[in-house]
């Protein structure tokens, strides 16, 4: 299969790469239907983490299945699935506690920037839509994957209620997604904080209000 793989500081290559297989009973391997960069990718892109040996990169992934373990009956080939940048089995205490994120038998996923992927903790790592979306709205789901979930836990671990006032730090892709979460939980005030004036506010979501223009940070 053909993979992006980082060498060094702006030196990210395609590459053919070892196909991924079952390991473990709890895996599947999924084909990409589109993967992406995340902002953490560009640190090693940018220098600003050490990137050591040569390795593929991505994690935020949706797509098809194409093979199951044998442990795994919550999904099925040929499902339109949407994952996870961080694995987890739903069942250790940490899962049951809330946090999947830190799951005790989590594996963040690192390869995603390929044609093909293993998935580990597929079971409860893996989620099938009802039918193949249209591909219009893959790109949306995408989001899903990673940075939807981050900025909903924010708002979640922020205990967000109806007719709560929100403040988001920062209007990058997690904390747009972090407004979006207040809303959904039914905030009745939303602030999103930037540095970045050249960023137009986005349209006034409806039921919410949101305070403009953005507080500046220092």
């Amino acid at each position: 299969m053909r993979g992006a793989v980082i060498h060094a500081p702006g030196d990210v290559r395609f590459e053919t790469l070892d196909d991924p297989k079952i390991l473990q009973p709890t895996d599947a391997i999924i084909r990409t239907a589109v993967t992406c960069a995340c902002g953490s990718d560009l640190w090693s892109w940018r220098g600003a983490e050490p990137i050591g040996d040569a390795h593929p990169m991505g994690h935020e992934y949706v797509g098809f299945v194409e093979e199951v373990g044998a442990e795994v009956t919550s999904v099925r080939p040929g499902q339109f699935v949407v994952g996870s940048f961080a694995t987890s089995d739903n069942s250790c205490a940490n899962c049951r506690n809330g946090f999947q994120s830190n799951c005790l038998q989590r594996e963040f996923m690192s390869t995603c920037q390929a044609e093909y992927v293993r998935i580990p903790n597929a079971q409860e790592t893996l989620i099938a839509t009802d039918e193949v979306p249209g591909e219009e709205l893959w790109l949306g789901l995408l989001a899903v994957s990673d940075v939807m979930g981050t900025g909903w836990w924010a708002a979640d671990a922020a205990e967000v209620k109806p007719g709560s006032t929100a403040v988001v730090v920062g209007d990058g892709a997690v904390g747009l997604c972090g407004v979006i979460a207040a809303k959904e939980m039914g905030a009745g005030r939303i602030i999103a904080m930037s540095r970045h004036e050249s960023r137009p506010p986005p349209a006034r979501p409806p039921r919410s209000r949101v305070a403009w223009p953005l507080p500046r940070m220092t």
